[in-house]
């Protein structure tokens, strides 16, 4: 029996775990109370990570489907399977018959964050797609419009701030996203204790609602409304105080004028909170010393997320709080370079996708369009996909369509540890090793934290005989695409030559770090299991700037362009009910839900309803309701409860593990039902190509199903 120290790599949160290891196995997870960042906080997800190692469906080797259902090969077998397979399509159809889509897991592996970018260039294909387009691309856009760059994202500095205003984000349960802060609810009970406060809008009570000092239910897709309220109040009550960012900031005359139609007055009815609730909210953030304002999936996954993002950082901005203590701050990753003040900027549409025209945004469409492209005949049509870590068969909208279209390609790869929704349409997966087995360091999120840190672990576990790690995955498929055959030097790939002592990761990471903000080595991190402490968040304007001004943009031309849509919208009637997603601490999308421990007691996929509409609708608690949309409908049980607000139901993502051919034992017997079958693949906001998966029109009635 031994212990290791790592991070957990199932959330934002990065909190660090205390690992009791048996020979292979791991026995006991417990919070690492040394961890300088988390200091011992564990929620049950990272409570799972030995049951979620050690599941027995659980892909330990590849599979290659044979006459139609699936067989064991041996790893040199799969990838030359994979070779002939994708080299066959390329040489007869192009590069662009080729897709590559990136899941969210990608982002929580060191192995993912170093080579997916090298993997996309070797594809050279247009028809790459994320699950960036189905959660924070409009964040993105946002920022790449305001700063220059498109991940320099501010996050809120709750542990110094006095007010904290949040938008349809649910932190206790999600544990932070775009903004990677272990024990939300810990901080949040700190900044309440020191006299602070925190105000939740959020269409349902959610846990972090409950415990906030204020709860206001808005209509689901409205923050943009009540957001250009607040600016409207800012301007006309003379509250607007830019403070030390004053002399960096282009376009506050700008957001004065896009602002003017939407007063309190005529958003109230739209978003359903009062004039003079809009007021006081708005009052109470610019009387704050130090406040911050945070938004979150419920304004991201909307019809108008980019312009919602950008209106989060105009107030930030115009009430001073930006890039200021106890504000919103811009955290600074020990492996990324200082920057210079100014750079080339950040545009979107240099080319379209082939069937609907749609514009790319940071090198990729939207995948609400993949479907589109498989499906559409002529030149540049999609044949074959490459999916790393994702499950777009349940996570994008009209889902049940792109789950047909999966099924008529040519050939498709999956690097992937189950045999799931999506993976059932492989031709080869190709499984990489645990959490145990692998290295961690957070490439992605330590873009985000609270307080900079940095921490890197090596594998808990050696790697068994017949396992090959993630990178090597990865780096043989970009070998592959890149016309090289499976058996490329893998250190040539990625510019590496000569002998050492370190892993490959371990070398390129260890560069990163030299050359970065504070010249830490993997030695550094190595000698400090329970992570580097770098101390708090500093200001970092104009250094982060990217933008050709050296300023910050505040009215850029393409979200002053959307503003009219919205005006229109404002005035566009609105009738029935709408569909919104929830999280749940125990999940995160379609992960976790093969381990036991994590779906056991209460029923976690419900329909929540508000007693009146059940009432109105002849809706029972625990009955069965029918939920119907443009594109499709489902059978769902119903959980009444006053914490919706009336006119909203809601359904969380990620489940609907009833699929055939799948080897999830315990995710069969918890199915649930997939929202995404409701969601629609033609709902998009423009900007961003993020599909609208929140605010929904549906129609709910009683089932007879029993």
């Amino acid at each position: 029996m031994r212990t290791a120290f790592t991070t957990c790599p199932l959330c934002e949160a990065t909190c660090g775990l205390e690992l009791t290891i048996e020979g292979d196995r791991i026995t006991g997870v417990r919070g690492d109370r040394q961890d300088t960042f988390s200091g011992g906080f564990l929620c049950p997800k990272g409570a799972s990570l030995g049951a979620l190692d050690a599941d027995p469906d659980r892909l330990r080797g590849p599979l290659a489907r044979r006459g139609g259902s699936f067989e064991a090969v041996s790893w040199g077998e799969a990838f030359a399977l994979v070779d002939r397979g994708l080299s066959e399509i390329i040489g007869e159809h192009g590069r662009d018959s080729v897709a590559l889509y990136l899941g969210n897991p990608t982002v929580h592996s060191l192995a993912g964050g170093l080579y997916a970018g090298g993997l996309r260039k070797a594809l050279g294909s247009r028809n790459f797609f994320t699950a960036a387009t189905v959660d924070q691309m409009p964040k993105h856009v946002s920022s790449g419009l305001l700063y220059g760059g498109m991940y320099s994202i501010p996050v809120p500095d709750v542990d110094r701030t006095d007010f904290l205003l949040l938008l349809g984000a649910d932190p206790f349960s999600s544990n932070g996203s775009l903004w990677t802060v272990p024990d939300v609810p810990g901080r949040l009970k700190a900044l309440r204790r020191r006299g602070g406060a925190f105000v939740v809008v959020d269409p349902r009570r959610s846990r972090t609602a409950a415990a906030a000092d204020q709860h206001l239910a808005i209509v689901p897709g409205t923050d943009v409304f009540l957001l250009l309220a607040m600016v409207n109040e800012l301007f006309a009550a003379s509250l607007v105080d830019l403070k030390d960012l004053a002399p960096h900031v282009n376009g506050v005359e700008g957001v004065r004028e896009l602002s003017r139609p939407f007063t309190p007055e005529a958003v109230a009815a739209r978003c359903g909170i009062g004039a003079e609730e809009i007021r006081a909210l708005t009052h109470r953030l610019a009387a704050a010393s130090r406040a911050a304002v945070y938004g979150r999936i419920g304004t991201t996954t909307v019809e108008f997320g980019t312009v919602a993002s950008w209106l989060v950082d105009v107030l930030n901005v115009l009430t001073g709080n930006l890039d200021r203590v106890g504000g919103a701050m811009f955290p600074m990753p020990a492996h990324m370079r200082r920057g210079t003040g100014s750079g080339k900027g950040f545009a979107t549409g240099r080319w379209r996708s082939r069937v609907r025209g749609l514009p790319e945004v940071a090198g990729e469409f939207p995948v609400v369009t993949l479907a589109d492209e498989i499906e559409t005949p002529g030149e540049g049509q999609v044949r074959a996909l490459v999916t790393v870590a994702g499950n777009p068969a349940l996570s994008v909208p009209n889902s049940g369509r792109l789950d047909a279209a999966l099924s008529t390609l040519d050939f498709m790869v999956s690097v992937d540890p189950y045999l799931n929704e999506t993976t059932r349409h492989a031709d080869v997966i190709l499984p990489p090793p645990p959490p145990s087995r692998r290295a961690h360091y957070d490439l992605a999120f330590l873009s985000f934290t609270v307080r900079n840190v940095a921490k890197y672990s090596r594998p808990p576990v050696p790697l068994g005989a017949d396992e090959v790690d993630e990178g090597e995955i990865l780096l043989r498929l970009t070998g592959i695409l890149a016309g090289l055959g499976a058996d490329a030097d893998l250190d040539a790939l990625v510019g590496l030559s000569g002998e050492s002592g370190y892993s490959r990761e371990e070398r390129l990471l260890d560069a990163r770090l030299r050359a970065g903000a504070y010249g830490l080595s993997v030695d550094d991190l190595l000698e400090r299991p329970h992570g580097v402490d770098l101390g708090a968040l500093t200001s970092r304007v104009p250094e982060v700037l990217r933008t050709p001004s050296g300023r910050i943009e505040l009215c850029p031309e393409p979200i002053a362009a959307d503003v009219p849509r919205v005006l229109a919208a404002l005035r566009r009637p609105v009738d029935g009910l709408v569909l919104v997603g929830r999280r749940h601490l125990r999940s995160n999308n379609s992960w976790l839900h093969n381990v036991p421990a994590l779906v056991k007691g209460k029923q976690l996929c419900t329909l929540l309803v508000n007693p009146a509409d059940a009432a109105r609708l002849g809706l029972e608690d625990g009955g069965p309701a029918r939920v119907a949309s443009r594109v499709g409908e489902v059978e769902v049980t119903v959980e009444v409860s006053a914490d919706m607000a009336a006119g909203v139901v809601s359904l969380p993502h990620g489940w609907g593990h009833d699929r055939p051919g799948t080897r999830l034992a315990t995710a069969r017997a918890h199915p649930g039902v997939n929202v995404n079958l409701l969601t629609d693949d033609l709902a998009v906001d423009p900007l961003s190509g993020t599909a609208v998966l929140n605010g929904v029109h549906v129609r709910v009635t009683p089932s007879a199903v029993q």
